[in-house]
């Protein structure tokens, strides 16, 4: 069958597939924070866990000002889901630490 524009419809599913193939998922979340000083802590505690997959997704983590950025690329939901979640719990894992030590002392 053919369409409108001479391509058959198989070679148009073709040209969708390849292209959400191509589109990644993306993902961002902004956690302000008090101070600038504990938005940098918070980036010195989180940045170290890297991926465990070499490819399929991609994490980068900022800080300006008092707020941390995080922005996620996936080529899965599978594989976004997964990240933002770990990446959730050791959120909240370093919040809970600095509530228990409290506000940290100026430099």
């Amino acid at each position: 069958m053919a369409a409108a524009d001479g391509d058959s419809v198989a070679d148009k599913v073709d040209k969708v597939d390849k292209v959400d193939k191509v589109d990644k998922l993306e993902f961002s979340l902004d956690v302000p924070f008090p101070s600038s000083r504990e938005a940098a802590i918070a980036l010195c505690s989180l940045s170290p866990d890297r991926e465990p997959r070499k490819g399929g997704i991609s994490k980068q983590l900022t800080v300006s000002g008092s707020t941390l950025s995080v922005r996620w690329s996936a080529d899965e939901a599978r594989i976004l889901r997964v990240s933002v979640n770990s990446f959730l719990d050791h959120l909240s894992l370093v919040l809970e630490t600095m509530e228990m030590f409290g506000p940290p002392v100026p430099q």
